[in-house]
């Protein structure tokens, strides 16, 4: 799975960029790169699960693309703005997927006999 980490990093990059040409990153007057408050940036993507929530909730249609569910459009903005940001912060996203997908497999606690157990891991 090593081989997907530049893959998932060249898409955060890609992301990343495209936020930075449309003016997030930089003061709109001067050019200047801002500092950007990294728990406003998360609580961004928070909001848009909670769009995917409501669109899942209502079973609604996405106002923008009305060809996919709003739940599927809003996790799309949610995947955009993680990348984003892991692109303006300088994180590793791809190996950190990968990692965490390796740690993840091999956890006692999602395993699904373990799950079943009284008091395991149900959600």
């Amino acid at each position: 799975m090593d081989y997907l980490i530049p893959i998932i990093n060249s898409i955060r990059d890609q992301i990343h960029q495209n936020a930075v040409k449309s003016g997030w990153w930089h003061e709109l007057e001067t050019c200047e790169r801002k500092e950007r408050n990294k728990g406003e940036l998360l609580m961004l993507v928070v909001s848009e699960i909670s769009e995917a929530m409501e669109g899942e909730r209502k079973n609604l249609m996405d106002d923008h693309l009305p060809n996919r569910p709003m739940a599927e459009v809003e996790l799309a903005d949610a995947v955009i703005r993680i990348m984003d940001y892991a692109g303006g912060f300088g994180y590793d996203i791809g190996g950190a997927i990968i990692d965490k997908i390796r740690y993840n497999s091999l956890r006692p606690d999602h395993q699904p006999e373990n799950r079943a157990k009284e008091g395991g891991k149900k959600f």
